[in-house]
C-alpha cells in the first residue's frame, strides 16, 4: 500500500489536486477532506492530476464521482488529467469516461483552449 498524498495548487483555468499514492476505502476520506477545503467559483476547472496514482479501488472511484458533485454543485466543471490505464478501464467499462474529460496530462487540461472542453 502507498500513502495517499494530495497537493493542490492553482492554475490559471482553476485549482489541480495532485493525487500521489493508492486511492481506496481507506484513503478516500483525505480526498473528501481536500475536496472540502476547496474553494471553486462558477466558470473555473477543477483538475485531478492522477500521474502519480498507483491504485483506485470502487471507494476511489467514488471520491473522484464526488469531486465531479463539488464542481457542478459550484457551477464548475471537472477534467482528470493522466488516468493511469487500469484506471482508465474501470472508468470506460462503467461509462464514466464520459461523465469526466480526460486528458493526457495536467498541463494539456489546464490549456486555455482545453478548458472549455
Amino acid at each position: 500500500m502507498t500513502p495517499l498524498t494530495i497537493t493542490i495548487r492553482d492554475a490559471g483555468t482553476g485549482p489541480v489536486l495532485e493525487i500521489t499514492g493508492d486511492l481506496d476505502h481507506a484513503t478516500v476520506p483525505d480526498l473528501r477532506a481536500a475536496l472540502d477545503g476547496l474553494t471553486l467559483a462558477a466558470g473555473q476547472l477543477l483538475v485531478v492530476d492522477l500521474a502519480a496514482l498507483d491504485f483506485c479501488d470502487s471507494s476511489g472511484i467514488s471520491g473522484l464521482l464526488a469531486a465531479r458533485n463539488l464542481a457542478t454543485e459550484h457551477g464548475a466543471r471537472i477534467a482528470l488529467a493522466a488516468v493511469p490505464a487500469n484506471t482508465a478501464r474501470v472508468l470506460r467499462l462503467v461509462g464514466l469516461d464520459r461523465v469526466f474529460a480526460i486528458h493526457p496530462d495536467a498541463t494539456t487540461a489546464t490549456a486555455p483552449d482545453s478548458a472549455t472542453g
